[in-house]
């Protein structure tokens, strides 16, 4: 830099600067099934996807393992749906163009297919002392270091083909059908679609392009491809990236039943003794001992059946076999060690010790519980992973290949089988596991990347909240549903009072809310015992939701705003109108028009709708209580007319349990107990509604709000409680944005699908 620094000094300097190996910095997809087109950033670690059922975290995942791994697997239903009006539009110009006496070939270009084939974009980050590994995939000679682009592209092999077999299948059905007076059965094929679903490998292949860094980022989309472009004939990733998959679908075989070629732990046992451990591959000093005892005891067992078969053999001679000519039967062995690991008790379980092997007690691992099963597996898995990486043992010199600088794993679920405190430990240990390697560790010349997705809320919960990655639904009426995903590393990114909060505030609850269909946030305790009994009570298909239910005051819940607002979620706030006196110190009263009040809910104030007048507040139109975007809506109480003493008054309950007497006012007149409950049924009897209102406001003072949520659950008759008229408009609102949602998207049967 110019500067004249000591020697030891400047050791010091370069040996503190953070040189990283080259990794994943973010994937782009677009036109796969949900993510029509979503960008994801990869942390240099852990990325975990999070989010709500059928948002798309599948999807991303089966993105990755069809384009990196199972390319041959792609079928029509991997098509963003929407497309598929598109596509077929593409087949009726097909059809328009074969009745041209002069086909132009410029109408069967690759531009018309481009916005809606599937397609994977990989950027990578290479520093300069890098470049050895990526030299044949530099998108130009300038090029020196940092981002670099690959495109994996599912799309024609060849346009012109496909064009002519189209149509001439598409003739060869018009000249069946064109003589017949009625109109014919559907035959094959319909329109494109139909025809692909047949054939779809037939004329579709991946193809991989080079991009141009100095694109990236520019715009919302991916950027396109121009005509010239011309996809290169060899695999990019190959000796840049090793990919490892463990799929959701694990299953284990139940001891009961029969092996059905599950990859339980011996077999894993089996695969890595194999690679990296059999004697007899590529021999060297160390492994003479085993072989000398393996020859010895293939010895040892030859004799033993040959005097064990003697008789039968000999009664073989005294039938003339072997005669004049014929072989003579002789038996041999060939113990092989990966034989002993090919049986149900090749792995145990100690169950108890003994001071003596024959005092333990044991069980096969088909007799452990699913959990630990499972947990094991995993584990070992991620070992084998990394030891075929950093080719360990046998496999060194079995291989010919260079270690690739990048290992990527993919994750699917892995809370499958285990309970939440197994969950965790995986999470926890997963990576460092993946990482326990002399080469890896501390170390930067090789980088792994962990990819995991999962619905559990114990596995969000252990993860730092910058390597979450959310699938936020996108549901528009009469549309497709599609996701597009939220980095919640910028969410979560500045570090001011509000991010604090909001982290440490999910930290000490479940992070069920990233995975919930909706969210209600409440008040207090009284709420949060009450409020599932008026859901079930009176809305049923809430109770079938998946809503995530957050206890937080009026005067935080504000804090969440930023990361309700970033995941999109539908939510209901339930809240208190909180009145106070300005003119008094902001004392708290009971709300009252006329009297120029305000509330000290932030949440009003500062949220939704963002006034502070109660004059205002009492008198809004329920509309009006909804926020721009109508996904979050706020609850609290306003006037409501009651019968005391034979006169219909209007009163402004001041909490929760207020409106709650008020809405049930007949019910509480009557009711034993104590407590609020006692206090609250004097009020009620008393001559004046001045005197009552004055005795329940005095009530509150030092109330054990959550006893007296208990003690209305052990009532005789439950049904007999009404919910809050406030909280019930906003459970109706919730329900009802829910169904509406819901009904974009609906099952059925074909029975064409049916075998």
């Amino acid at each position: 830099y110019g500067r004249n620094y000591p020697a030891e000094e400047l050791i010091e300097k370069v040996s503190n600067i953070n040189i990283y190996i080259m990794r994943i910095s973010c994937l782009e997809i677009q036109n796969f099934r949900k993510l029509k087109s979503s960008r994801i950033d990869i942390a240099d670690d852990r990325t975990i996807f999070v989010g709500a059922n059928n948002s798309g975290k599948t999807s991303a995942m089966d993105c990755l393992i069809l384009f990196f791994r199972d390319k041959k697997s792609f079928t029509t239903q991997d098509f963003t749906l929407s497309n598929w009006r598109e596509i077929n539009k593409i087949g009726n110009d097909y059809i328009v163009y074969s009745k041209e006496s002069d086909l132009d070939e410029n109408k069967l270009s690759i531009s018309a297919w481009q916005p809606f084939v599937p397609q994977l974009d990989v950027w990578i980050n290479v520093e300069e002392n890098e470049i050895h590994y990526v030299n044949r995939i530099i998108p130009t000679l300038d090029w020196a270091s940092g981002k670099l682009g690959i495109r994996l592209r599912f799309e024609p092999k060849d346009i012109k083909t496909l064009y002519t077999d189209y149509t001439t299948a598409k003739s060869t059905i018009e000249e069946l059908t064109k003589d017949r007076s009625k109109k014919a059965t559907k035959l094959w094929p319909i329109h494109l679609w139909d025809f692909l679903q047949k054939k779809l490998h037939t004329y579709f292949t991946v193809n991989a392009y080079i991009l141009d860094p100095s694109k990236f980022g520019q715009g919302d989309t991916p950027q396109l491809l121009s005509e010239d472009n011309i996809p290169i004939d060899f695999d990019p990733f190959q000796g840049l990236v090793k990919i490892d998959i463990i799929n959701a679908q694990r299953g284990f075989s139940d001891p009961n039943t029969p092996e059905t070629g599950i990859s339980n732990l011996s077999s894993q046992l089996r695969e890595y003794y194999s690679k990296h451990i059999n004697p007899t591959e590529t021999i060297d000093a160390t492994d003479l001992d085993a072989l000398e005892a393996i020859e010895e005891a293939n010895k040892a067992f030859d004799i033993r059946l040959e005097a064990g078969f003697s008789s039968s053999l000999d009664e073989l001679r005294n039938l003339n076999y072997p005669g004049f000519g014929n072989p003579e039967i002789s038996i041999s062995t060939k113990v092989s060690p990966v034989d002993g690991l090919k049986h149900d008790s090749a792995v145990l379980f100690n169950v108890q010790k003994g001071e003596t092997d024959e005092q333990c007690l044991r069980l096969s691992e088909k007799y452990n519980g699913l959990g630990y099963q499972n947990l094991i597996s995993m584990i070992f898995k991620l070992i084998r992973f990394r030891d075929e990486w950093m080719k360990v043992g046998k496999i060194a010199k079995n291989s010919t290949h260079e270690i690739e600088p990048l290992h990527i794993i993919l994750v699917e679920e892995p809370e499958a089988h285990l309970h939440a405190q197994v969950q965790q430990v995986f999470i926890r240990k997963a990576y460092d596991v993946l990482r326990n390697h002399a080469r890896l560790k501390e170390k930067k010349d090789f980088c792994t990347q962990l990819i995991i997705s999962t619905h559990s809320s114990h596995i969000a919960h252990e993860c730092d909240f910058k390597s979450l990655r959310y699938f936020k639904r996108n549901i528009t009426q009469n549309q497709i549903p599609t996701s597009t995903v939220i980095n919640l590393s910028k969410t979560f990114g500045a570090e001011d009072e509000t991010t604090k909060f909001a982290k440490r505030y999910l930290k000490t609850t479940h992070c069920d809310l990233f995975f919930a269909d909706a969210a209600i946030l409440i008040e207090g305790q009284a709420e949060r015992m009450l409020l599932p009994f008026f859901i079930n009570q009176e809305f049923p298909k809430l109770a079938s939701a998946y809503i995530s239910l957050l206890e937080i005051g009026g005067s935080h819940a504000h804090r969440l705003r930023p990361l309700i607002d970033d995941l999109g979620i539908i939510t209901l706030i339930i809240t208190d109108i909180d009145s106070v006196d300005p003119n008094a110190h902001r004392r708290s009263v009971r709300p009252e028009k006329g009297k120029n009040y305000v509330t000290n809910s932030s949440t009003l104030k500062q949220w939704t709708p963002a006034k502070e007048s109660i004059e205002e507040l009492v008198d809004l139109a329920s509309t009006k209580k909804q926020s721009s975007n109508g996904l979050v809506r706020v609850a609290y109480q306003y006037g409501t007319k009651i019968t005391f003493k034979n006169k219909v008054v209007t009163v402004y309950p001041y909490t929760f349990e207020e409106a709650l007497v008020f809405d049930n006012i007949d019910l509480f007149k009557s009711m034993k107990g104590d407590g609020l409950i006692k206090k609250y049924s004097e009020a009620l009897n008393e001559s004046t509604i001045k005197e009552c209102l004055r005795k329940m406001f005095e009530a509150l003072d030092n109330a054990k709000k959550a006893e007296f949520s208990l003690n209305l659950l052990f009532i005789d008759d439950t049904k007999k409680i009404k919910t809050p008229t406030y909280i019930s408009e906003g459970l109706k609102w919730l329900s009802e944005i829910l169904e509406k949602n819901s009904s974009n998207c609906s099952m059925s049967v074909s029975s064409n699908a049916i075998k």
